[in-house]
């Protein structure tokens, strides 16, 4: 019944003018647990459904929704896109173009074992409470927390070229965190991941990066926010930076995922997240790392937040090479912003639900493994820094200068890690930092990170994102609070 409506909003949207017009339905449901200091903080359940109208009159586009899905509703919505596009065009300095695409009729669903909107509820809070007493197994932590979440999407797409992409996908995550006081001091430890599919990770037999569990996880960190009250704070150094997977994913989301956004780098993204110092005369030509940096996005990883079907312009997941042996190659694109420097969308065109403009996203942003372990970088390090845990970050508008602080280091001397290091941090500029990475962990340390709270646009837009990464030595990193 849906498609037949769409279709007459369709051809109400051709008849009325647009030379292109798509109806995007999302039936979003969300279902969050958390936990503080062994009590209950929040349980709820919340779901939206409605129907996003993009069309193109006169080179311009306008959008409109509506939350109550009927054929008034709808015709309506479409007639206000029109009349927005309309208004559109008369103040827009040049028309717009999309890449050439060809409609396909398809179905996408997330592949999940366990559904969580199907699982007892008292079971998911009993897990998370044996969860919360291991972050609180060290008597110095004081405060503690655990959460799930779970995000259950229903998506059809169809266009006036002929798309409609049915698609079901699913995602879940954990976070856990422990504050330890003492000393005079605060210290943090924390964990968290987001995956498309469903709880398995409950399952006793999922086993975490480094072959852990999640119980193992917990106590891990409690005992590491205690020793932290305890240890010396990171020295004022320039010299090797190694960092952990988890923080590299996040330098890679703040200094490669957002600079690649093709949107931001036409000026269209400006006001809110700022622009990038990625411009188009740069492309397959400019050193952006050195020879051991390979970048790629790709939305087709298993298990991987990015990853999906289609996009919301029903363009396929796919992979592309953003970095290759150093040498910047390509952005993100949407069909428009593609057409602007002569190539084909690759893919990242999203929305947040239903009432928002669809406009270019990270998908998984990835860095490709190398042929190191983390014992063997460490091994060969005379004098460096471990850092991992994201405690804080800045950068500036165009992505070229930053300092992120991390929550946990260890200095490393001669080839062995030597003493715990509380507050560290590190600064540099984008080029300077990936030009001085001279080794990366190999696929038996790499995971894909999902990081659920990527903000862009106005209104904001929060997109749920993935990155590949391992260990990773830097050279040359000025770290320490002083700089």
């Amino acid at each position: 019944m849906l498609q037949e409506l769409f279709k007459q909003g369709l051809e109400m949207a051709r008849q009325l003018g647009a030379s292109y017009a798509d109806v995007r339905l999302v039936d979003r449901h969300k279902q969050p647990i958390i936990i503080r200091n062994g009590r209950i903080q929040d349980i709820s359940f919340s779901e939206s459904r409605g129907v996003g109208v993009r069309v193109m009159v006169n080179g311009a586009w306008g959008f409109s929704a509506c939350a109550e899905i009927s054929e008034q509703n709808l015709l309506a919505t479409v007639k206000e896109a029109i009349a927005i596009a309309r208004a559109s065009a008369m103040v827009q300095a040049e028309p717009i173009d999309l890449t050439p695409v060809e409609g396909l009729i398809d179905y996408y669903a997330t592949p999940f074992k366990l559904d969580p909107f199907e699982m007892d509820l008292e079971k998911q809070i009993e897990y998370l409470m044996e969860l919360d007493k291991g972050l609180r197994s060290n008597e110095d932590v004081k405060m503690s927390m655990t959460r799930l979440h779970a995000v259950k999407q229903h998506k059809l797409f169809m266009s006036t070229e002929g798309h409609c992409i049915e698609q079901d996908l699913m995602e879940t995550g954990v976070a856990l965190q422990a504050t330890a006081m003492g000393n005079g001091d605060v210290q943090r430890r924390s964990y968290q991941d987001t995956i498309t599919g469903g709880f398995e990770f409950l399952e006793e037999k999922y086993q975490f990066l480094d072959n852990r569990s999640l119980h193992d996880i917990a106590g891990d960190l409690s005992n590491e926010a205690s020793d932290l009250l305890k240890a010396d704070v990171c020295p004022i150094i320039e010299g090797d930076l190694i960092l952990g997977g988890q923080q590299l994913a996040l330098q890679i989301h703040e200094s490669c995922g957002h600079p690649i956004e093709l949107d931001r780098v036409l000026g269209y993204e400006a006001s809110f997240a700022g622009t990038s110092f990625l411009t188009p005369d740069k492309q397959n030509n400019f050193k952006y790392g050195s020879e051991d940096v390979n970048l790629f996005i790709d939305a087709t990883i298993p298990r991987a937040l990015g990853s999906f079907g289609y996009d919301d312009e029903g363009i396929r997941a796919q992979r592309a090479q953003i970095v290759e042996k150093g040498i910047f190659k390509d952005y993100l694109t949407s069909r428009e912003t593609a057409a602007i420097i002569g190539q084909e969308s690759n893919g990242t065109c999203l929305a947040e639900g239903f009432n928002n403009l669809p406009m270019v996203r990270m998908t998984n942003v990835n860095i490709e493994p190398g042929d190191w372990t983390l014992a063997e970088i460490i091994k060969d390090t005379d004098h460096g820094i471990f850092m991992d845990g994201s405690k804080s970050w800045s950068l500036d508008d165009k992505r070229l200068n930053f300092h992120f602080g991390c929550e946990i280091a260890y200095e490393v001397v001669d080839g062995e890690i030597k003493r715990m290091l509380r507050n560290p941090a590190y600064t540099d500029m984008t080029p300077h930092f990936w030009g001085g990475c001279d080794a990366v962990a190999d696929e038996s340390e790499w995971n894909v990170w999902g990081l659920p709270s990527c903000a862009k646009g106005e209104p904001v837009q929060i997109a749920h994102v993935g990155h590949g990464s391992a260990p990773a030595r830097f050279k040359n990193i000025k770290m320490g609070v002083g700089h």
